[in-house]
């Protein structure tokens, strides 16, 4: 397959981030003096910080409107952003490489885009992308292909040369239903590795093994 279009995740497939994600949201709960669940920075992981606020409200009881607990998630992150990311090994030459090769290339992520940004800026990675797609943007999380269709259409390259970079297997889930080719990234903190790899059309460990 020629690649003429890539639709990157950001977080824990370019950015060393998911660790402190997966964190934000119970350091959130437990500075407002709430213990979360065990399992609550995976199952955030799947939402949209918009759908990660309104769970907060409805079912730990978070007496503040929606925005302010998006802020409040987002001060426990900031930080992270601005000041300590990194990118995964051998991410920056793989981009630089597909830049060479004139493949187009776009961001599809649940971060917030100030936090993109930041992140993208800190580690140089800004120059390779020509949008940076938000699901609070688009208004649906990655359970909904939506993100992965307003990319394409941003791209402006055909569904079956373009390729989605994703580490979750709920995404890569969604990217296939809606007829995508997926390249599934390893990170540790997906629970299902082997899944994702089977379902995934490639696997890569590290963009560095490329």
């Amino acid at each position: 397959m020629k690649l003429e279009g890539a639709v990157f995740d950001l977080d824990g497939t370019l950015l060393d981030s998911m660790p402190a994600w997966n964190n934000a949201g119970p350091d959130y709960l437990r500075s407002l003096g709430i213990e979360p669940e065990k399992n609550l920075g995976a199952r955030v992981r799947k939402m949209s910080l918009y759908q990660a606020a309104c769970l907060f409200r409805d079912e730990y009881g978070v007496h503040k409107s929606t925005d302010e607990i998006m802020s409040g998630i987002n001060r426990v992150i900031e930080e992270f952003y601005f000041t300590r990311v990194q990118t995964k090994p051998g991410a920056a030459e793989f981009l630089e490489r597909l830049k060479s090769e004139g493949v187009k290339m776009c961001v599809a992520t649940a971060t917030d885009a100030h936090l993109v940004r930041a992140g993208l800026n800190r580690t140089g990675l800004s120059e390779y992308f020509g949008r940076i797609f938000t699901c609070t943007e688009i208004g649906h999380g990655k359970d909904e292909p939506y993100i992965f269709n307003t990319a394409l259409e941003y791209l402006g390259t055909d569904k079956e040369s373009t390729v989605i970079f994703e580490d979750a297997l709920f995404a890569a889930e969604t990217a296939k239903r809606a007829g995508f080719k997926v390249c599934a990234v390893y990170d540790a903190l997906e629970g299902q590795p082997k899944k994702l790899k089977a379902l995934a059309d490639y696997y890569i460990r590290s963009f560095d093994c490329i």
